[in-house]
């Protein structure tokens, strides 16, 4: 009989130790300010209806929640961290380096990032090109525009963009880099908009970095105010500005269309159906990951994702619902809710 451990065996002893180190009676997750609200709401049920603490919930955004998340396995980092994105591959991969090496991606359902302003002053209708050239740090010489020169933003107002929009000052408060949501805006909406110039779109096969650099970096000289991740901070100042525009997930849209209106992209509005169906063209999934080396360690993550992936929480006619999660379809929610009652592990 060898007296050795395995690598393998070592590595679970560590882990099993990591875990047991020190204590703690309740759930701490972090992560997307999307999905925070929705966290927090399955959260209160939770704490209501079990013999379990409420978790403790922290808005970190999605990629400030993973860099917790994948830090490590033990009661003083994350159990579940939530993301308005997918995991990247990069950090799976630190994850994987620093012992967590068994994580579950569930899906919760989609939301659509909201451009929105206050309804004291008019709706805007912008196009994916627009926002590349209000946003962009840099942009194709205007005076050339296919000659694939790029010159820093020149555009100060948005009728300098596009002779349709009001001549109001470029001002636009959106969230920090560490947040999915500008993850997500710059996939969805820069790109978007960058591509429409055929120049560009080339470099996406030929020269990637470059592509992305183009499509993806935004201007810093004032005219995009990084406002944190709270989204409510940010719903708050456009009351105060009536002319500027903000950048959230959808719910927060529809908790305050007393005081905003979402503006149309492409011709097609924010709202609830026309995200379900993928029209509105800034609509993305929503996420969050379990670290399955702390079930049956900390109590009751289990029976948190039970909650969280009831149809009484994320069905159709769910309390999430009422707070601006777009549902999955049916076939889809019963997937994951399987994935989550098996803890299926995530593989790239």
């Amino acid at each position: 009989m060898k007296k050795t451990l395995t690598a393998t065996a070592f590595a679970a002893l560590l882990t099993a130790s990591a875990v047991n180190a020190g204590t703690r009676d309740y759930i701490y997750i972090v992560g997307s300010s999307t999905v925070y609200p929705f966290a927090t709401v399955v959260a209160e049920h939770f704490g209501r209806s079990t013999r379990f603490k409420t978790p403790k919930i922290e808005s970190t955004g999605s990629g400030g929640g993973l860099k917790l998340f994948c830090q490590g396995v033990g009661v003083q980092h994350p159990d579940i961290t939530n993301a308005s994105r997918r995991i990247k591959k990069s950090e799976y991969d630190r994850c994987k380096a620093n012992g967590v090496t068994a994580i579950t991606e569930i899906k919760i359902g989609y939301d659509g990032i909201a451009l929105a302003n206050s309804n004291k002053a008019p709706r805007f209708e912008l196009s994916r090109k627009d926002l590349f050239l209000a946003l962009a740090k840099e942009v194709p010489d205007p005076k050339a525009p296919d000659s694939g020169r790029l010159v820093p933003n020149p555009y100060e107002r948005w009728s300098d963009v596009n002779p349709n929009l009001p001549p109001y000052k470029i001002e636009v408060l959106g969230p920090p880099p560490t947040s999915g949501t500008r993850d997500a805006f710059t996939e969805l909406a820069m790109e978007g908009g960058c591509k429409q110039f055929g120049w560009i779109e080339a470099l996406k096969k030929k020269d990637k970095k470059r592509f992305k650099a183009i499509c993806e970096g935004i201007r810093e000289d004032g005219h995009y105010i990084e406002a944190g991740e709270n989204d409510n901070l940010i719903v708050q100042k456009l009351v105060a500005n009536p002319k500027a525009l903000g950048i959230f997930g959808y719910s927060y849209l529809e908790q305050n269309e007393d005081k905003l209106h979402g503006s149309k992209v492409d011709g097609v509005a924010p709202e609830f159906e026309l995200i379900a169906n993928g029209k509105y063209p800034l609509s993305r999934p929503l996420f969050f990951y379990v670290k399955k080396a702390h079930v049956g360690k900390i109590p009751g993550i289990r029976e948190y994702i039970a909650e969280f992936t009831s149809e009484k929480a994320w069905g159709d006619e769910g309390y999430l619902v009422d707070k601006g999660l777009i549902p999955m379809p049916k076939e889809e929610r019963e997937h994951y809710a399987e994935v989550a009652r098996k803890l299926s592990p995530l593989k790239f």
